[in-house]
């Protein structure tokens, strides 16, 4: 389907990305055999609680959910692919499945995207191949005793990032989205993967890239602080940067600041609903979550909103109509040094 190039659309409007995906699959009480459905079977191990499935196993189900979040005013859908590498499937024994993972979980959100996009042509809506950090960390050592050990090489992940990549590519997304990096050098083997699968596939998708503090040190797990993160990662022509996830939209606002303020990329943000609770819940309400995104909002902080865990349909339709009253961030002309 002809629309704009979200590049160009970014220019005029704030986009608004989508919300949470797992815990809305898990309001849907999917079985074992959900999850298995016809392709799966036979499969020799438990596959319940794999999310990344429900594309192949259940597809009606993560349709409905994508239709929820456009009702609810997102312009970007992500595709449910978090943990759509080899290395991650590794845990259930799924390796060979991860090209149809990646590319019917981008097939059923560009079916949605484009269904929304020809009912309102005014307002097109863009499907950003989700890439995960993977459970594996190139940096540290998960080791105590050995701090010089890696759990994987960056090789390794170039490789499985490369056929995540291909297969989102292919199955039709228009933006690649690198996110919840804790890591900024699994990040970069991941932008090393899309450079060369597009210049394989010949393509020019934009890319987005989105790290995460993840506490009140205000640094990435690796050490980083919002300044390192961004120099590390400006070295690639990028549609956004920003932050998701670990925190709430209150606390992630003074990093958000220091994007903000020194870069001349879009700015992106997709907080949580709020920090867990006790039992691991998200307790900020969509009202509550407005009202912190406002602060955003007004100070000109940034170009995509959404959310992230425990955001609903709810929480992002607040968010959308707080956003549509805004103009978007104006981009200064200011490039870092790399590192």
């Amino acid at each position: 389907m002809n629309k704009p190039d979200v590049r160009e659309v970014l220019k005029e409007r704030i986009l608004v990305l989508d919300g949470a995906m797992g815990s809305l699959i898990q309001t849907y009480n999917l079985t074992e055999e959900d999850f298995r459905g016809e392709k799966f079977k036979d499969h020799p191990h438990s596959l319940k609680g794999n999310n990344d499935l429900v594309g192949i196993s259940r597809p009606d189900v993560l349709k409905e959910i994508h239709c929820l979040y456009l009702e609810a005013g997102a312009d970007i859908l992500e595709t449910n692919t978090f943990s759509g590498t080899t290395i991650a499937q590794a845990d259930y024994h799924l390796e060979h499945a991860v090209y149809d993972i990646n590319y019917y979980s981008a097939k059923i959100a560009k079916e949605a995207a484009d269904e929304y996009t020809a009912k309102n042509p005014a307002k097109p809506r863009y499907v950003a191949g989700s890439i995960g950090p993977t459970n594996r960390t190139a940096s540290m050592s998960p080791d105590v005793n050995d701090p010089g050990y890696r759990a994987v090489t960056f090789d390794q992940l170039v490789v499985a990032y490369s056929e995540q990549v291909k297969a989102l590519i292919e199955g039709g997304v228009d933006i690649l989205l690198v996110e919840t990096i804790f890591d900024t050098l699994n990040a970069k083997a991941a932008m090393v993967a899309i450079s060369d699968v597009q210049e394989e596939l010949g393509t020019n998708l934009p890319v987005m890239i989105s790290g995460t503090i993840t506490d009140a040190s205000g640094r990435t797990l690796s050490g980083q602080t919002a300044e390192a993160f961004l120099a590390s990662v400006s070295h690639m022509d990028l549609l956004s940067v920003g932050f998701n996830c670990a925190l709430g939209a209150d606390l992630m606002r003074p990093y958000l600041e220091v994007l903000s303020n020194n870069t001349s990329f879009g700015v992106s943000a997709h907080p949580n609903a709020g920090l867990p609770n006790e039992m691991g819940e998200y307790d900020e309400t969509p009202s509550d979550m407005q009202k912190q995104i406002i602060g955003f909002l007004d100070r000109g902080l940034v170009n995509i909103i959404g959310g992230c865990c425990g955001t609903t349909p709810a929480h992002i339709k607040a968010i959308a109509d707080a956003a549509a009253k805004y103009k978007p961030r104006k981009k200064i002309n200011l490039q870092l040094e790399t590192v």
